[in-house]
């Protein structure tokens, strides 16, 4: 959509277009992928760690046999899954795995004879036992293992997430303009860790006669990520900041709906990693738009 339309909808039109985001949004959290169903993280450590429903596990399994088998974190030849019992666990390849797979590739005799592809380039390889999977993730240099739970919904039933009201006024268009020189952002998570993230836009926007700006998270083809606190974070809305994802900026503007602003992963499980807000982007004003604090964290 071309900047010089971005507002060129009717409010009509517009309060449509929000109603089904926000069903697919609704659907995202309410399937069995949902942030909702992870049910454990957990870091390696070089050497075997063992995986099971037992406490005394590195990889605790909310249910199934009590020893599973092993992660075996290799050094640089990867992390190998070791199965108690052939047969027990499946296999279910992801990003360069499952393009061999359907291109006909065969079939290793051994499917744990390579080590398992982490998250660095895509969907992860998963050890899947019933409705339960458990995949690699790596954080720097530490890499972890999150355990995601299929069947959450029987047991837990999502309903849904509460928000603000649509408002057409806080469908902004922005300004996007380049930072001479680029600026380097230390990106916080939840972790504890720091990222180093540089930018060289800001996407800035008026509010009452006011000017602010944003740095982004990520700048891609698919658009703008932006991880945003301001005076509603942890009264209103999420403490550790609300996400916005804009289309790719056209012609020096950027469209910044913030009653498209949602809350992280982390607002929904403590088995995720998602960043902060750096100090650059803590808006000095409330934004009454989007998603509200969600009070059924587990």
């Amino acid at each position: 959509m071309s900047p010089t339309h971005l507002n060129a909808e009717t409010p009509a039109q517009l309060q449509a277009r929000h109603q089904a985001w926000r069903q697919a949004r609704e659907a995202e959290l309410s399937g069995p992928e949902s942030w909702l169903g992870l049910a454990g993280l957990y870091w390696l450590e070089p050497g075997a760690n063992p995986v099971g429903s037992a406490g005394e596990n590195s990889v605790i399994l909310p249910r199934g046999p009590a020893r599973l088998g092993a992660l075996d974190w290799e050094g640089e030849a990867g992390v190998y899954w070791r199965p108690a019992s052939p047969g027990e666990t499946r296999r279910e390849p992801g990003g360069a795995g499952a393009a061999a797979s359907a291109d006909g590739s065969p079939v290793p005799a051994d499917p744990w004879a390579q080590p398992l592809a982490d998250d660095r380039e895509g969907r992860p390889d998963r050890v899947c036992l019933g409705g339960l999977v458990f995949f690699l993730i790596r954080r720097g240099e530490r890499l972890g293992v999150r355990v995601r739970d299929l069947d959450w919904v029987a047991t837990r039933p999502f309903g849904g997430v509460p928000t603000y009201p649509f408002d057409p006024a806080w469908r902004l268009t922005g300004r996007w303009e380049p930072l001479e020189p680029p600026q380097t952002l230390l990106v916080p998570d939840v972790t504890g860790e720091e990222r180093p993230v540089t930018v060289d836009h800001g996407a800035r926007f008026t509010v009452a006669g006011e000017d602010y700006q944003l740095l982004p998270q990520s700048v891609g083809p698919d658009g703008v990520l932006l991880v945003f606190r301001e005076w509603g974070s942890g009264r209103e809305t999420y403490g550790g900041g609300r996400f916005l994802h804009c289309p790719p900026p056209e012609g020096g503007r950027i469209l910044l709906d913030f009653n498209r602003a949602y809350n992280p992963p982390c607002a929904f499980t403590p088995f995720a990693t998602c960043p902060l807000p750096p100090p650059e982007n803590w808006l000095p004003l409330a934004i009454p738009a989007g998603e509200r604090k969600w009070d059924g964290h587990p």
